[in-house]
């Protein structure tokens, strides 16, 4: 047996996906949870040493003999986290995550300082938004000057890993253009956006150089391979952030192809042969990690909607499933606009979630439930419409993410969006295109991604489904009612 391992830095938990590429299937897979320290005012944060005790704690509960099976190593992370390292390589703050919106009057700082919304999105591609990587260095910058002075450099959650791993400090393109500082049409470091971060001081001299190829990045040191029980020496992929690697593990790496993930946070994505940049700035100008472009939507408010509710109402995970089958399409009346965590699509870091169409009848856990879940699911509705209007052809839709579990779901995907639905047999997305990743790596396997996707990834035809055309119908009017309730809570929040 021979295995490729696929790691997964996430909000929730760190995951390891052993995959014997040779049966075609997984060895043996493991995760360990962390915590999330977040506050009234927008903080999300967490220590990276969390992100390595979990790390050996997922890998101390695999068998010896799958351990020493793993023949390559690629490292999948959430994106915009913001890790800034000294000299020694000693992490100096904790993380802020993309889910922190504390950091918004430094985005409009930064914004100013570039000369407007419009010259950000025309220089490169992207507008500065809350949760991305630069108004967090900026925030670094003002709240704790003497430990910037001692920044020696820029890493994201993903690249942490790889420093811990291997020792080598590197980015790659996918993960990288998350930061709002690099250009996303020549995948180089954006010197002007790097001065409205900060004219005093050339942070270039913090970031390494944009990785562009799938090459290793190195191997997997004596001290990593001891604390976590691999052996030493196995090459480490540039790996990138967990929607790039979860574009690599749904097959979303040649054009037609849209992936719609059900997490804590929703987002739709598709490959590109080119860059896609939206001038309304909704659509995040992404690179992919497989030498294409990503363009993608991301809402901060998916499952967590239906978790806190669920949780709220005492109902588990099986009878949810129930529950949003119980409730008739458009439940009873209610809408749900499930800003919990505020919003990044529309730009509503502020937002609250808001509930409207009760009555004395409609008033039910069945209803609430499906609400949400039809919240959650319109939203990415408009993120796909928005990928259509801007030239993406989306011939499929490909669910990952825990709500994919959902049949229900599943079906209210497909008539919402009136596409066909695809789950993959491997549930594991990001973890996976990750191990997919490593595979692609290795000596003798060969670099193109679109084969060992084609040869590796395969479809839950019990799980795919259709929309139906009257399903369709109804959502269509039920999504303009959805959006004249976004308009209202965009007039309190905004």
């Amino acid at each position: 047996m021979t295995t490729v391992l696929g790691l997964d830095v996430g909000t929730q938990s760190v995951k390891a996906i052993f995959y014997d590429f040779e049966a075609c299937q997984i060895s043996a897979s493991a995760s360990a949870p962390l915590d999330l320290h977040q506050t009234d005012g927008g903080v999300a944060e967490q220590r990276a040493e969390w992100w390595i005790e979990a790390l050996r704690t997922a890998m101390a509960s695999v068998e010896k003999r799958v351990r020493e099976s793993v023949a390559a190593i690629a490292v999948s992370g959430q994106q915009h986290g913001f890790v800034p390292i000294d000299r020694s390589g000693e992490v100096l703050i904790p993380v802020k995550l993309w889910c922190d919106t504390s950091t918004r009057v430094e985005c409009d700082r930064i914004i100013e300082a570039f000369g407007g919304g419009e010259a950000c999105i025309a220089a490169v591609g992207n507008l500065v938004l809350p949760g991305y990587t630069a108004s967090k260095v900026r925030w670094f910058r003002d709240a704790h000057p003497d430990l910037y002075a001692g920044m020696d450099a820029i890493l994201l959650p993903h690249d942490y890993l790889n420093f811990y791993l291997t020792g080598e400090r590197c980015m790659e393109a996918g993960d990288a253009s998350g930061t709002g500082f690099l250009d996303i049409r020549t995948r180089n470091w954006s010197e002007k956006m790097l001065r409205a971060i900060d004219p005093d001081r050339d942070l270039r001299e913090c970031l390494p150089e944009v990785r562009l190829d799938n090459g290793a990045i190195g191997t997997l040191s004596t001290r990593a391979a001891q604390e976590i029980g691999l052996a030493a020496g196995i090459p480490v992929a540039t790996g990138g952030g967990d929607n790039m690697m979860g574009a690599i593990g749904t097959g979303n790496v040649t054009p037609g192809v849209v992936t719609i993930s059900l997490g804590t946070s929703g987002t739709v994505y598709a490959h590109s042969d080119g860059p896609v940049i939206d001038p309304e700035g909704e659509v995040a100008a992404f690179c992919s990690s497989t030498g294409g472009w990503l363009p993608l939507v991301c809402t901060m408010n998916c499952t967590v909607g239906t978790e806190l509710v669920r949780e709220m109402l005492g109902v588990d995970i099986a009878e949810l499933e129930v529950q949003l089958a119980a409730a008739r399409r458009g439940a009873g009346g209610i809408i749900t606009v499930p800003f919990f965590n505020g919003e990044r699509t529309p730009n509503l870091p502020q937002a609250k979630a808001c509930i409207t169409g009760l009555d004395a009848r409609n008033t039910r856990p069945e209803n609430l439930l499906r609400s949400i879940v039809e919240g959650a699911t319109f939203a990415l509705r408009h993120g796909l419409d928005r990928l259509i209007e801007l030239g993406i052809d989306a011939e499929e839709v490909v669910l990952t993410g825990g709500g994919a579990k959902s049949g229900t779901w599943r079906q209210i995907v497909a008539d919402v969006c009136a596409v066909p639905v695809t789950v993959l047999k491997n549930e594991e997305g990001a973890a996976f295109g990750a191990a997919l990743q490593a595979l692609a790596m290795l000596e003798g396997v060969g670099n193109d991604i679109r084969d060992v996707t084609k040869h590796h990834l395969q479809r839950d035809t019990e799980q795919c489904c259709d929309p139906d055309p009257s399903g369709s119908r109804f959502y269509g009017e039920a999504y303009g009612n959805y959006r004249n309730a976004v308009q209202q809570v965009a007039a309190l929040y905004g």
